[in-house]
């Protein structure tokens, strides 16, 4: 089963996070995730998910503008 895109059309960046207001990624993780493979979709959601976390705890999203381990893509 394809692992879904967490967009949901609230297609905002904030500029002090560099995330994105509806899912929470990054620039770089909106542009790749349809040439990564499920595992590396997988790891996206997961960073996705501690970030939201973090913001409800009341912390930041620290580190979200490190650059994305090295992308997995497909093989075509």
């Amino acid at each position: 089963m394809p692992v879904p895109s967490p967009c949901v059309q609230i297609c905002t960046m904030d500029e002090t996070s560099g995330l994105c207001r509806g899912c929470a990624r990054t620039l770089g993780e909106i542009a790749h995730w349809s040439a990564l493979d499920d595992e590396a979709k997988r790891e996206v959601l997961a960073r996705v998910a501690q970030r939201r976390s973090a913001q409800a705890a009341g912390g930041s999203a620290a580190g979200a503008r490190m650059p994305p381990p090295a992308q997995k893509t497909r093989n075509a």
